[in-house]
């Protein structure tokens, strides 16, 4: 069973990828975790891909893809895949249909967990970190037991950069122009299924079991 996962930054996809690879026994398998194993086997592949990260520079789609096929040939994949933050643009999907086609493969969902833009933010915002031992919390859904003061090390909670509604809005703009395509492009090749991520993560799981099963 080869997915892929689609949704928003902060649309919970991720988690939700976390639990269908362990359901299903398969690996879960994002860009950035095919990267930083590479780069720690001194691969060739993770050489190449140093070499651009290093001078602050995206890795290109032809090397990300060279990746992800690479990754694909390994044992833990011989029974599917879920695949999250890639492909995030058409080239990129084009790219993996013909990857795939070429191994006589190809994917059998594409799985969207829509969350409207306001929940994001909301949800997003309410994120609390601590940079001293990397607990993460939420002052809604998964609050410290003291405010901004971390269970785990009592090291001061912060709202990171990457979680204020402005960056936030930013990265969802960003989302809407390159990656919303993606929807369309996976519904022409009649895979795309869609939950509602606004649900309780639990509910969202079993209806993507639902759609697996």
């Amino acid at each position: 069973m080869k997915i892929i996962m689609l949704g928003a930054p902060g649309a919970g996809k991720g988690t939700q990828a976390k639990q269908i690879a362990k359901k299903f026994s398969i690996p879960h398998i994002s860009t950035g975790d095919i990267f930083r194993a590479n780069i720690k086997e001194n691969t060739e592949l993770g050489k190449k891909a140093k070499e651009y990260m290093d001078q602050g520079m995206l890795v290109p789609d032809s090397l990300t893809l060279e990746l992800i096929m690479d990754r694909f040939k390994n044992a833990d994949c011989a029974n599917g895949y879920v695949l999250d933050g890639f492909p995030r643009t058409i080239p990129q999907a084009e790219a993996l249909t013909k990857a795939l086609a070429d191994n006589g493969e190809k994917i059998d969902f594409a799985i969207n967990v829509e969350v409207p833009d306001e929940s994001i933010v909301n949800r997003m915002s309410g994120r609390r970190a601590c940079l001293s031992c990397g607990a993460t919390y939420h002052i809604k859904y998964n609050a410290p037991a003291k405010e901004n003061v971390c269970d785990t090390c009592s090291a001061e909670l912060v709202l990171r950069d990457d979680d204020k509604p402005e960056t936030v809005l930013k990265r969802l703009s960003v989302y809407h122009e390159q990656t919303q395509p993606l929807i369309d492009y996976y519904k022409n090749e009649n895979v795309l299924r869609e939950v509602d991520g606004t649900q309780d993560m639990n509910k969202v799981f079993d209806d993507i079991l639902a759609i697996l099963q």
